[in-house]
């Protein structure tokens, strides 16, 4: 990144970050409008940033953020490319037919009882933890789920951010 955050323009800075969260460029636009300093140059800093936007956003914006995320294991079509480099460097493009169906058939039923869908930070994680975690994840009750719904968003955005900072 060759200019620091607090130099860009509002329209470059939802340019650079727009993605971060799924589908909800809103987040870098508020961040920018709180306004941009010097430590927003620091990816941890700028992270929460983006975390204090969302925890303060409210129920409505939180779960129309949560619903902008992909179902896990559905194929890379139609996916965002961070979304695709992240389920693929799980393997989750590479589902055995058992392993898909399993996929699918949680997938479903998490989305009818939490109506969003299922959401976990996959980075170096293998096709069985996830699928460990999915099956005790869509157990809990709502509001937990929710929270940790929130909790894995949050931690996807730290990942991307790191990223958009090495890069």
């Amino acid at each position: 990144m060759a200019v620091k955050p607090s130099g860009m323009s509002r329209k470059s800075f939802i340019a650079e970050f727009g993605d971060v969260y799924e589908h909800s460029p809103w987040i870098a636009g508020k961040i920018y409008d709180e306004g941009l300093d010097e430590r927003h140059a620091v990816p941890g800093y700028l992270h929460e940033a983006f975390r204090s936007v969302i925890a303060q956003a409210g129920k409505v914006p939180q779960m129309t953020l949560l619903r902008a995320h992909p179902q896990l294991a559905c194929g890379l079509a139609g996916l965002t490319e961070s979304s695709r480099h992240e389920q693929a460097g799980a393997s989750l493009d590479q589902c055995s037919a058992e392993e898909f169906e399993e996929f699918a058939a949680l997938n479903k039923s998490y989305l009818a009882r939490f109506t969003f869908p299922f959401i976990i930070a996959v980075r170096g994680r293998s096709r069985a933890q996830i699928l460990e975690i999915f099956r005790r994840r869509i157990e809990s009750d709502p509001e937990t789920e929710f929270i940790e719904a929130l909790e894995q968003v949050c931690l996807i955005g730290k990942y991307r951010l790191a990223e958009k900072f090495r890069g």
